[in-house]
Parts: C-alpha cells; structure tokens; sequence
C-alpha cells in the first residue's frame, strides 16, 4: 500500500509549505498531494491559503521521487483544454510523476468569491461527465505529448453519477474510509463495480484510494480490501508528520 501526504495549502507561509514536503519525501512518503480551493476549509475562514496548480508546478521541481497531485482538482474552474494542457506541463516538469486529480467542485465560497457559478450538485457532476473526454482527447493531440499515459484520479462516491465517470475514465478512485462504518466504503466498491461491469470495464483496472481519520490499526483491514493508497491528511503551519511515520513503519 502506497502512504501518500495531502499538505492542506492553508493557514502557513509558502516556506512552511515547502519544508513539509521536504520533509514528507526525505521520510519516504509516496505521493504528496494538496487541494484546490481559494480559502481554508477549516479554522480561521480568511486565514493564509495558496492556489493549488502554481504550487504543483513548484513541487514538480522541488521533489525527484514522490508522485504530486491535487485531491482533487476542481473541474469547473477551469476550462478542460487549458486544464488538459496545465496537467501535461507538469507532468514533463515533474518528469512523469504527476496525477491528474479531479473532480466536480463542492466548497460554495469558492465560487461566490472568484465569480464562478455555483448551480447544483448535479449540473456539476454533468459539467465533469462533459470535461473528461475533452480532458482525454487535448491530451491526445498535445505536442509534445505527455511522458506517459496520465493517470486520472476521480474523487467522490456519489453513486449514481460520479462512480459511473470513475468506471468510464478514471484510474484511480479516491473516497473517505470510516473504520466504524466500513459497509458504507464496501458498498461503494460494490457499486464502482457494477458500473464497471456496465460499461464494459475491468473493475481491478481501477486502483482504490482512501483517506480519513485513519490510524496503522486499520491498515491489514484496508489492504485486505485492497486499497492501493492511503493518504494522511496534515494541515499547516506544523505539518506535524507523527502519523505519517505511524503508517510508513506499518507499511514496512
């Protein structure tokens, strides 16, 4: 199982920022992921934050061995060309180490503040069954083209919309894991799996991905159901990596 970083970009210095992920690759991490909003999420609503795509390119060149990514990339901010081609950008810059996250958008302020149109959950979700070929063709005609094939990572469990785009496009899909509810994960997995089967795709093509409030004592459980990668949510300015350490000794 993969141990992967989610730095919320939030509350710290940029310096802080980056000594974490210093610190997250020298310790062993796989993955150092960030988010993308326009404000915290938690604590002091207008307290310090950074842009998510700018910080990826920074982190591609910061980093030589861990993947980089955003949990998850936000659909509707951007137009899916300009997003195609900003993906395939830090992919060479990172040498081949990056993961298009993506998904359809939620965190209302964002929108009201930066001028995008909230609408609904549903026309989100419409707008990101929309993006995804156009994501998957601009990456096709790029020249250059990506140093490989990018994989897509969808985030969400919405079941009867987003686990259909995961089963048609994605490679990788990232959902909350709740020790004291695993049925409700379970379940998920059952449904990605039946639109799976639906569309006509290998459910085991697609690697599970988890995170949550998550300690090493769940970890044979999770590989026994085979999630492929946890990710450790840390905010800033601390970063403390306490629970990082906890999972890589596990991983071990």
């Amino acid at each position: 199982m993969r141990i992967a970083v989610q730095l919320h970009p939030q509350h710290a210095e940029y310096s802080d920022i980056r000594a974490a992920v210093k610190r997250a690759e020298d310790l062993g991490v796989d993955a150092v992921y960030n988010w993308d909003h326009f404000y915290p999420l938690y604590g002091d609503p207008e307290g310090k934050h950074f842009e998510a795509w700018t910080m990826q390119a920074a982190w591609a060149e910061q980093t030589t061995s861990v993947t980089i990514g955003c949990l998850v990339s936000c659909n509707t901010y951007r137009n899916p060309d300009l997003l195609a081609d900003m993906a395939r950008t830090v992919d060479h810059i990172s040498g081949g180490r990056f993961v298009l996250g993506i998904g359809s958008g939620w965190f209302e302020k964002d929108y009201e503040e930066y001028g995008y149109e909230f609408g609904t959950a549903g026309g989100r979700l419409d707008a990101l069954g929309e993006a995804l070929p156009r994501i998957e063709a601009r990456l096709r005609a790029l020249n250059p083209p990506p140093t490989r094939r990018i994989p897509i990572l969808i985030g969400g469990g919405g079941e009867r919309k987003t686990l259909r785009l995961v089963a048609k496009h994605g490679d990788i899909w990232h959902t909350w894991y709740n020790p004291a509810k695993p049925h409700i994960w379970l379940h998920k997995k059952d449904v990605l799996a039946r639109w799976c089967a639906e569309v006509g795709r290998d459910a085991s093509e697609i690697e599970l991905s988890v995170g949550g409030d998550l300690t090493p004592a769940v970890g044979d459980d999770l590989a026994g159901h085979g999630v492929a990668e946890l990710t450790i949510g840390l905010n800033g300015p601390a970063y403390d990596m306490t629970r990082v350490t906890e999972w890589l000794a596990w991983a071990r």
